[in-house]
Parts: structure tokens; C-alpha cells; sequence
């Protein structure tokens, strides 16, 4: 099920806030940056958190990526969103993380193996069991579109790839979901993507 896409003017007015914060930071109040932060901590963590499978890497993962980005700040340009500037410096992190340790299928493992059962809905499960057979940029592309809710041009920025070839692999991931979700008898349609 698809959220409702954010009124053009509270979009422009967060856009507008989250550059004025930027200043701010740039000009030395480094408390600004804090609530930058919390704007974007928790949906940054749900991404690595679905990249990586694993809470505390994670949650390490977050931290990181908000120092780093606060380091590189003076190079953020507004010609590409502050958050999808953002989600590209999580992406390129959550790559190095996982070509580092190449235990890509083995973090998807353990951490369902961690995971209390009480604490998995069917429904939650059966995503996860269609998710385990993604690879890297699968799961990237999906939780960008799909999640996330970016269009395939501020996907093709983050992923420094073109929006055309986004879009075909989205098409063929649904339909390879789609497809997948069929054989094992899954959930319905609708409700997955």
C-alpha cells in the first residue's frame, strides 16, 4: 500500500527548513546539525537496517554516516535534495560494509535466526522470506522506490545510475517478486508491492 505523497508545500517547507539547518551548521552552530539528525535518524536506520540485517551494525552504520556526512557537508550542493544527497552517502556506506565482510547471505541468516518469533508477524515473515532472495542493488532499488518513495531520477543521483535503467530494473524486480510470492503462495499482490 502506497503513502499518501506529502502536500507539495509541506515537502517545500522541510526541503526549505532542512537548508536553512544547513546554513546554520555551515556558519558553526553545530547544534543544528543535531536536528538534522532527527529528521532523518530513524528512516536512515530503517534503510541500513534493511541492507544490512542487523541491528547493531545498523545502528553503527547510522552514526557513521551522520559524521560523515557532517564532515562533507560544505560539499553538498542543492541541485540534488539534502535528503537523497543523504540516502547516496547511506547507500555507498551500506555497499563498502558489505563488500568488506562479503557475508551478504550470512548476515540475512543469522539476524533471522536472533530474531524472537513472537516478534515476527506472518506477514512481516513472508517479506522477509521474499527479500532473502535479492541481491545488493534489489534490495537498494526496492527500498528506494518502494519505501522510501523516491521517483526513479532521484533514485539514478543516489545510485549514480540512469533513471531509465532503474526504472526496468524496478519493473523486473516487482515482477520477479511478483512471481516469486506466486510460487510459495504468499501474500497477495497488492499488499507486497
Amino acid at each position: 500500500m502506497e503513502r499518501p505523497d506529502p502536500r507539495p508545500e509541506e515537502a517545500a517547507n522541510l526541503s526549505n527548513r532542512i537548508e536553512a539547518l544547513i546554513e546554520q551548521v555551515r556558519s558553526g552552530d553545530d547544534q543544528a546539525y543535531a536536528a538534522i539528525i532527527r529528521q532523518f535518524e530513524k528512516k536512515i536506520y530503517t534503510y541500513c537496517y534493511c541492507i544490512l540485517k542487523n541491528r547493531e551494525e545498523a545502528e553503527d552504520a547510522v552514526q557513521e554516516i551522520f559524521i560523515k556526512t557532517y564532515r562533507e557537508l560544505d560539499r553538498y550542493r542543492r541541485r540534488l535534495s539534502f535528503s537523497a544527497w543523504l540516502y547516496k552517502i547511506a547507500y555507498h556506506h551500506c555497499l563498502d560494509q558489505i563488500r568488506r565482510r562479503n557475508r551478504w547471505k550470512r548476515l540475512v541468516s543469522v539476524c533471522q535466526e536472533r530474531m524472537p518469533a513472537s516478534y515476527v508477524s506472518p506477514h512481516d515473515q513472508a517479506v522477509n522470506d521474499l527479500l532473502l532472495h535479492l541481491n545488493q542493488e534489489e534490495t537498494h532499488i526496492l527500498l528506494l522506490k518502494a519505501v522510501e518513495q523516491y521517483s526513479f531520477e532521484e533514485m539514478g543521483q543516489i545510485m549514480d545510475c540512469k533513471p531509465a535503467t532503474l526504472r526496468k530494473k524496478y519493473e523486473r524486480l516487482r515482477k520477479k517478486l511478483i512471481e516469486k510470492n506466486k510460487a510459495e503462495g504468499g501474500i497477495v499482490r497488492g499488499e507486497m508491492v
